[in-house]
């Protein structure tokens, strides 16, 4: 049975001994171990009612609009069936490892990421709280594109469709919208006004400003009790994107072309893997794809059962992404390769290279389906999957900022629906910088910069705390007591030195990337009917280093505050516990993860690093 509730787990009080933990541990396993409930505490946390619920949420959240549009890109411009295959090679040896890292973490320790990391140590909580900056970044911007999203949708009742054919002033074609395509002219012109560079901000475009404030609406009253609501909506949210892209697939694979484009597609050309490029960009999509360092992982898993088998679950929802993503690059380049009939490679090499996300969504694909008999309900179909896809991610990164604040502040858990419409509505406004005219530019910035590194830095602490600092020998310990037998050895090898150093790697290339190439953007010149590629001006690189800071600035912040504590109070338990004790009705329970150096310490010994 999955449990209806549990209460949050709390470090063990100084009399404790390292053997009353083990055996504190053992009860706590077999449920010995009971929260008192206080009157003034927040209501017990929840828990899944199935495991249904619990794999939509997961699925839901990984699962989203990168293994639509930036999955088949890559495929395309990287070796077809080789990047297939590189990508599942590092999916098994650093992608699932991780993701079983914080899905046992969470689960061991009932909390959000700041309770996770703030019980290995307190000195660690910071990781929690940067990881809560990252998801308030993400869907600022990532609401934006449900925004467009329902723009389209709503376009998409019409016929033709307006994005079909060129409008006209007077007896002539509008020059821009000849000098690129329909649906190019639709996306930049009626859809974002687009000014020409970062500098014009230009004044709101009004329809995407009303459809934001709808998106953050239908978020709003998602989560509005948690995921007791948000998990009712992922029943569609999560399923009907698999339905379309069937249809789509079965629709595309009768349409002239669709062979040849699909063969285009897996010729593998295993030369690429020769590029060091292929493989950041093959990491990097692992790291995305699985959504890992978000903490939302982590949130979902803490709702479930001690004895759930998270590593089962680890594969499971791994290996449902990856065919998702194959799923969607079946039909793109099925549909895509329609276009062109005997023409082919012609079609594919002109529609899908040079254009990823938006590009490929709003663009590319748009014409291909425009191009279908009965487009208006083809396209209805699409932006409605789009819809879904980005709202369950939505609902899994709201969940990365809430969980850990209502675990972490009682305050916040006794007005946790007050605090999630407050959270909302600060979305819209802030979220209202990417509904002015160069809004789209904004929103490139926050999806290259503002998540990147921080949450590689971000996996490469959570790696090194559990794998080092804690020791990997001893967070398999904790594992098999929850689930009742070890995983095996091999993960410890891979946490220590696989994962870290492909981490590692990452954050270099990641870095030496950006300081070789300066950043630069895709502005719309509406002189040329085309994009031209700028560099960012000043201020705005101030901001994209301003964003990595302020994400990166809790995990110093909370090291030193906690260093400056021990020293002001070295002998009183409160200083170790601080200010941000997680919401518990019982101190006298001791997490699996509870922190080591400090029970040691207690006792007189140091405890051996996991080797």
């Amino acid at each position: 049975m999955w449990f209806a509730a549990h209460s949050p787990l709390h470090h063990a009080e100084d009399q404790h001994s390292h053997a009353n933990y083990t055996a504190g541990l053992a009860a706590l396993l077999s449920g010995g171990c009971r929260a008192a409930q206080d009157t003034s505490e927040p209501p017990a946390r929840d828990g899944w009612n199935s495991k249904v619920e619990y794999f939509l949420a997961q699925v839901g959240f990984s699962v989203g609009l990168g293994n639509v549009w930036r999955f088949p890109y890559l495929c395309h411009q990287n070796g077809g069936g080789a990047f297939l295959l590189l990508y599942v090679l590092l999916m098994l040896v650093v992608g699932i490892p991780l993701f079983f890292l914080e899905l046992a973490a969470g689960q061991a320790i009932r909390q959000g990421s700041i309770g996770v990391w703030k019980s290995i140590s307190p000195k660690l909580a910071g990781i929690g709280y940067s990881s809560c900056v990252v998801c308030f970044f993400v869907a600022l911007y990532y609401n934006v594109i449900l925004a467009w999203s329902l723009f389209y949708l709503g376009n998409s009742f019409q016929y033709p469709l307006p994005w079909e054919q060129c409008p006209a002033q007077g007896n002539r074609t509008v020059k821009e919208c000849e000098d690129s395509s329909p649906t190019t002219y639709f996306w930049y012109r009626t859809a974002l006004n687009i000014t020409d560079s970062i500098d014009d901000t230009g004044s709101f475009n009004p329809y995407i400003t009303c459809c934001l404030l709808a998106a953050w609406t239908i978020v709003c009253l998602g989560m509005f009790k948690g995921i007791k609501t948000s998990v009712k909506v992922m029943y569609f949210s999560s399923i009907f994107p698999y339905v379309v892209l069937l249809c789509f697939l079965i629709r595309g694979l009768l349409l002239d072309g669709a062979f040849e484009g699909i063969t285009h597609m897996f010729y593998p050309k295993l030369e690429i893997w020769g590029d060091m490029q292929v493989w950041r960009q093959a990491a990097t999509q692992v790291f995305f794809a699985l959504g890992l360092g978000f903490g939302s992982i982590i949130a979902y898993s803490s709702y479930n059962p001690k004895n759930n088998n998270c590593h089962r679950d680890a594969f499971t929802v791994s290996f449902i992404n990856f065919l998702t993503s194959v799923l969607a690059t079946l039909v793109v380049f099925a549909v895509l390769g329609f276009r062109a009939k005997g023409k082919v490679m012609e079609c594919v090499v002109r529609c899908v290279s040079g254009v990823e996300g938006t590009g490929l969504a709003f663009i590319a694909f748009t014409e291909a389906m425009s191009q279908l008999p009965g487009s208006p309900f083809w396209s209805a179909l699409f932006f409605l999957m789009l819809l879904n896809l980005g709202l369950s991610t939505m609902f899994g990164t709201m969940e990365g900022i809430l969980a850990p604040l209502t675990d972490t502040f009682k305050t916040l858990a006794r007005n946790k629906t007050k605090l999630t419409v407050f959270s909302c509505v600060i979305g819209f406004l802030i979220g209202l910088l990417f509904t002015q005219r160069c809004g789209n530019y904004f929103v490139t910035m926050f999806d290259d910069y503002s998540a990147t590194l921080p949450l590689i830095i971000v996996v490469v602490f959570e790696t090194f705390s559990v794998s080092w600092l804690y020791g990997a020998d001893r967070f398999l310990d904790d594992i098999e007591a929850m689930l009742g037998w070890r995983p095996t050895v091999v993960y410890k090898y891979l946490w220590k030195y696989v994962c870290l150093l492909a981490m590692l790697g990452l954050l270099l290339a990641s870095m030496i990337r950006m300081f070789i190439n300066p950043p630069r953007y895709m502005a719309w010149d509406p002189k040329t009917a085309s994009e031209v590629s700028l560099q960012y001006p000043g201020w705005a690189l101030a901001v994209l280093s301003l964003l990595i800071i302020f994400a990166m600035l809790p995990v110093p912040l909370v090291f030193i505050h906690s260093i400056l504590k021990d020293r002001a109070k070295p002998e009183s338990r409160d200083a170790e516990i601080g200010q941000y004790s997680p919401v518990s009705t019982d101190d006298k329970c001791e997490t699996p993860m509870t922190d080591m150096s400090e029970l040691d310490r207690r006792n007189g010994t140091t405890a051996p690093v996991s080797s």
